[in-house]
């Protein structure tokens, strides 16, 4: 909607969710080491003193409920860190920066939720909008 030049895309596509979940369960996914890193950073407490094993057991196994890394975080890491340097980079052109917020914010109508509340009631729900006086 606003075009590459203007957003950051990092992490798996769609139609290759499927099969990297397949490899997950099959044990088959190897870790960067700078994820298992981060992982053992917030074990370490420097967070306080919250537990954060739900959490971090989420990330981890390969297969059954809440295990499994099923967003495919662990996968994504490095992606976002390489796409992380880029935003960084381009932050630094403010002319670049302020073109692709401008470019954001006029072509994020598609993704409001008015529209999608307007779209289900038209195109799911068949409910018109009532006219108040």
């Amino acid at each position: 909607e606003v075009g590459e030049e203007n957003f950051f895309l990092f992490g798996a596509k769609a139609h290759e969710i499927a099969g990297l979940r397949k490899e997950r369960a099959e044990g088959k996914f190897v870790p960067d080491p700078r994820f298992e890193e981060v992982k053992k950073f917030i074990k370490s407490g420097v967070f306080g003193s919250s537990n954060y094993n739900e959490l971090l057991g989420s990330l981890e196994g390969n297969e059954g409920f809440g295990r499994a890394d099923y967003f495919l975080v662990g996968k994504d890491f490095p992606s976002y860190i390489e796409c992380q340097e880029k935003v960084d980079e381009t932050y630094k052109d403010q002319k670049v920066w302020t073109r692709m917020s401008i470019m954001n914010a006029a072509g994020s109508y598609n993704f409001s939720s008015d529209r999608t509340i307007h779209e289900y009631a038209r195109e799911i729900w068949n409910i018109k909008p009532v006219e108040l006086p």
